[in-house]
C-alpha cells in the first residue's frame, strides 16, 4: 500500500473518522490512491463506524419516544430522537 494510504489509515485509527479533505491532503502530498486502496479505506471506515455505535438502553429509547411526542417534527431534537428509536427498534 502507498504512503498516502498508510497515513489515512493511521489518521482513521486515531480519529475514528476521516473527511474528504483528509483524503485530498494525503493524495496531494503522496499521490492518488489506487481503487483498491480507496475500497479498503472505505471498508475500514465503515467497520469502525459499526464498532463505534453504542448500544441504546431502554431508558434512552423511552426518553426518545417522549421527545418524538413533544418535539416539532423535522427539528434537530426530533431527528436525533427518531434515530435513537429506529436504532433501538432495529435491534442494533
Amino acid at each position: 500500500m502507498s504512503a498516502g494510504y498508510d497515513q489515512l489509515i493511521k489518521l482513521l485509527t486515531e480519529k475514528k473518522t476521516i473527511t474528504a479533505e483528509d483524503v485530498e491532503a494525503a493524495e496531494k502530498e503522496h499521490g492518488a490512491l489506487t481503487d483498491e486502496e480507496k475500497l479498503q479505506l472505505e471498508a475500514e471506515k465503515h467497520k469502525l463506524e459499526r464498532e463505534g455505535d453504542a448500544t441504546i438502553t431502554m431508558d434512552q429509547y423511552l426518553e426518545a419516544t417522549k421527545t418524538l411526542d413533544t418535539a416539532e417534527e423535522g427539528s434537530e431534537e426530533y431527528k436525533k430522537a427518531e434515530a435513537i428509536v429506529e436504532k433501538f427498534e432495529s435491534g442494533m
